[in-house]
């Protein structure tokens, strides 16, 4: 009570801003209306009248639930233990637990004289006060066996609170609690919909971010509970219960390998198939109900969950394979193509079918074959490239567009190629537009958005793939019917210089990086062109800071990097010898270097260096890409070591090399100094926890070993105690007994020489004689009976020594016994 009563004392102890006030003024009579019933909880021999002082604590809790939680929580606890089988009484204090540790403000609490942000934590503050006794939720744990709706109801909003109020504490006490997990995988098996559906709601709390605990709900049969469920609330059509169902098993399959291939290998894929069903023209029966939407969107994640581009491939592989068998696949393409789907559901469906397809060549040859309804027909992938360069569509459709586009163009040279030849000249008369004339329509555009997205997607035909660049290089365009073809390098090289937006600019430039990097030929035609190095070398050694052209001018200094590697010293007037003379003379190398480093040290590379999918919150955001950042991590090395090889002005450029290896050193000493610091870190804490586990395991071995009569440790060491004395009697006993032996054993040896001696003197078969030899049989058997009890006694006597040792007695050896003696 002590612990609680200063709970109270703090959290009414002073105002908002930290003033105090009089206990009178806040508290008044109803603390002592509280203390009041708690006493007469705690003291109360009639159960009728505890039950109704816990009615009236349950009454107050809402409005007053600050004095009754600090008051009387350790007397509600006591009543769920005390008269746990009363299901009336324990209903009360579970209610009143509830309300006391809700991490919300009750209407009836906003009156109150206690601030509202102190309101706010008053819940938190008492479950970790609920909390210090970690038994106390495995009693609310028992309390789901009783079928009783009164008890098992409040039982599970407790634990929901407790569970939002303190996650990770109650994983780990649920976790090690014995059926802990089974108890509530039961209760989605409630045939009363209100607990099945809290239950829920639990377990989503409970299994976020806990990989056990996820396991553990897999391989209790979640993933065909859960199904059952959707099935019976009517798959995609159903409430919001389809939503949590689909909710948990989100997050049962997030970075779960483990559950992603039993959620594969036990066919629950193909499962998902009834979950795509269409509403037939949706938009002209006023569009798609909300929660169908949500439902959609919960799948569709589920699905990108399967086949992550950061899952192992194989894991990704084969989930792939499987949508493809299913049919979810086929889905997938027809809700891109079907009318009247709302633009969130068919945004999260395009990046869905995009990974679907990443680096599957089955896949993506069976998307390349989709048609689109139109007129006349086309394949879908220029329909949706339409969408892309449209800046009339939405922002967030755009990218999906280009992610999808991406995804279907990755590890895939055979698209790669065909969308290369939608540019080449042709004999062959075309009717329809192409992806090709789609993405040169859109980095002509003054839209930077369409200039940068047509860039991204044009650029990931080139990836790893050096014959479509050479391809790429026989490209010719006219921008306009009275002017001359010019080649597109060139095109594009004229769009870079005249655009006046950055977004423009860094999309131009992504897109010659990539194109010239590992292409000698690219680079002798784009150094061809007069006007393209002074124009880097300017933007290289700018100083203008404003509106992220800090990128655009690293970025310039990287694509004249680029000249410099792969250069085959076949343009004259541009050779690696005097580009590096102009980047010293024009740019400064200190300069230089100083432009490149910028580029990986900006926030939007950041961001966008870690999954493959755009991702920003406006376009104007929108400015690296994924492949492209890993195309820079591999190139910047070899861009500093290839300028760094001046010939003249040696010695300012070796200072300037110096400084930049020793800032770079630096760097990498501070990353990989924190790198160790967290390894060793790490790795004591594994040790500590591996020690903690041998430990247990060690004890529970022990504990199993005990006599099953005692339930706990002490009444187990009591009792190996008591036994020990009782062997310590009946050992006494037997050293009596073994004295009385050996005195026997004299006299035997006294009879045989009185025998021998008698032998002589008396004829065989005399009466004494047969008398000794009677006597000598019976002392040799007692004999072996001593052997034989000297030898049990010493086997018990060590297993009774070895288990007090492991429950942590001194017992002294018989040598040090020994040992004693001697010095004595």
């Amino acid at each position: 009570m002590d612990y609680f009563t200063s709970g109270l004392k703090s959290v009414l102890g002073t105002q908002q801003h930290g003033q105090p006030i009089s206990g009178a003024e806040t508290v008044g009579s109803h603390t002592e209306t509280v203390e009041r019933l708690v006493e007469r909880v705690q003291s109360s021999t009639l159960l009728d009248d505890r039950r109704d002082a816990c009615r009236a604590l349950k009454a107050l809790s809402k409005k007053y639930r600050v004095q009754v939680g600090a008051l009387g929580m350790d007397a509600l606890r006591f009543i769920l233990e005390l008269d746990k089988q009363d299901c009336e009484i324990v209903s009360y204090a579970l209610d009143t637990l509830c309300n006391v540790m809700c991490p919300e403000v009750f209407e009836e609490e906003e009156s109150s004289d206690t601030g509202h942000e102190a309101l706010l934590h008053v819940g938190e503050q008492f479950t970790e006060m609920f909390l210090k006794h970690p038994e106390n939720v495995s009693l609310i744990l028992g309390f789901l066996e009783e079928y009783d709706f009164k008890v098992r109801w409040p039982a599970l909003k407790l634990l929901t609170t407790l569970l939002s109020n303190r996650v990770r504490d109650i994983q780990e006490i649920i976790l090690i609690s014995p059926m802990g997990v089974s108890k509530l995988m039961d209760m989605l098996g409630d045939s009363r919909e209100v607990i099945r559906n809290e239950t829920l709601l639990l377990l989503i709390h409970l299994t976020k971010g806990n990989a056990n605990i996820q396991k553990i709900v897999a391989f209790e049969n979640a993933f065909d509970r859960l199904f059952d469920v959707i099935a019976e609330e009517g798959y995609s059509d159903g409430g919001i219960v389809v939503e949590d169902c689909l909710l948990l098993m989100l997050n049962l399959l997030r970075n779960n390998t483990s559950n992603q291939n039993f959620f594969k290998e036990g066919s629950y894929i193909q499962r998902l198939v009834s979950m795509f069903h269409l509403p037939p023209d949706g938009a002209e029966d006023g569009g798609w109900p909300p929660q169908k939407v949500a439902n959609l969107l919960c799948v569709l994640q589920v699905v990108r969950c399967l086949v992550s581009p950061s899952n192992p491939n194989q894991v990704t592989s084969s989930c792939q394979k499987a949508l493809s068998t299913s049919g979810i696949l086929e889905a997938l393409s027809s809700i891109l193509m079907a009318n009247g789907v709302p633009a969130e559901a068919l945004t999260e469906a395009i990046c869905t079918l995009g990974e679907a397809i990443r680096g599957s060549m089955a896949n993506q040859d069976y998307f390349s074959s989709v048609m689109a309804p139109s007129n006349p027909p086309n394949v879908a992938i220029v329909v949706l490239l339409m969408s892309m360069v449209n800046e009339k569509q939405p922002f967030i459709l755009r990218t999906s567009v280009l992610y999808c586009f991406q995804c279907y163009l990755f590890k895939n040279e055979v698209a790669q190629g065909q969308l290369v030849q939608t540019l080449l000249p042709s004999s062959a008369e075309v009717s329809r537009i192409t992806s090709g004339q789609l993405l040169c329509s859109g980095l002509f555009s003054h839209d930077p958005l369409s200039n940068w997205l047509s860039s991204i997607a044009l650029s990931h035909a080139l990836i790893e793939n050096p014959h479509q660049k050479e391809n790429l290089l026989r490209v010719l365009l006219a921008p306009n019917p009275n002017s001359s073809p010019v080649s597109l390098m060139a095109q594009v090289s004229i769009l870079l210089q005249q655009s006046c937006r950055v977004q423009s600019k860094v999309g131009f430039l992504i897109l010659l990086a990539t194109w010239l990097s590992h292409c000698q030929l690219a680079v002798k035609m784009f150094l061809e062109v007069p006007s393209n190095i002074p124009y880097l070398t300017s933007q290289a050694g700018s100083t203008e800071r404003d509106d992220n052209e800090e990128i655009v001018q690293g970025l310039c200094a990287f694509l004249m990097g680029i000249c410099l590697i792969f250069n085959d010293d076949s343009v004259s007037t541009y050779t690696k010898e005097s580009l590096r003379r102009l980047i010293d003379n024009r740019v400064g190398l200190e300069t230089f270097l100083s432009k490149l480093s910028e580029v990986s040290r900006h926030e939007f590379y950041s961001k966008a260096s870690k999954l493959p999918q755009p991702k920003a919150q406006a376009s104007s955001e929108l400015l690296f890409d994924y492949e492209f950042c890993k195309l820079f991590k591999v190139l910047e090395g070899m861009v500093v070591k290839a300028v760094g090889q001046v010939a003249t002005n040696g010695e300012i450029s070796e200072a300037a090399m110096i400084a930049q290896y020793k800032d770079m050193i630096r760097e990498q000493d501070k990353t990989i100094k924190g790198a160790q610091v967290t390894i060793a870190r790490l790795s004591e804490e594994k040790n500590q926890l591996q020690a903690s586990l041998d430990r247990i395991t060690n004890e529970n071995a022990l504990l199993k070993a005990m006599s099953q009569v005692n339930s706990g440790p002490e009444g187990g060491h009591l009792e190996l105690v008591t036994e020990v004395e009782r062997w310590k009697e009946e050992c006494r006993m037997r050293d009596i007994r073994i004295s009385q032996l050996e005195s026997d054993i004299k006299n035997l040896q006294v009879i045989q020489m009185t025998s021998e001696v008698k032998n002589v003197s008396l004829e065989d078969g005399s009466v004494e004689d047969q008398d000794t030899t009677k006597q000598v049989e019976k002392l040799l058997a007692d004999q072996e009976d001593l052997l034989v009890l000297i030898a049990d006694q010493e086997q018990k006597l060590t297993v009774f020594k070895e288990r007090l040792r492991a429950l942590g007695e001194k017992i002294e050896d018989d040598d040090d016994d020994d040992e004693n003696e001697e010095v004595i």
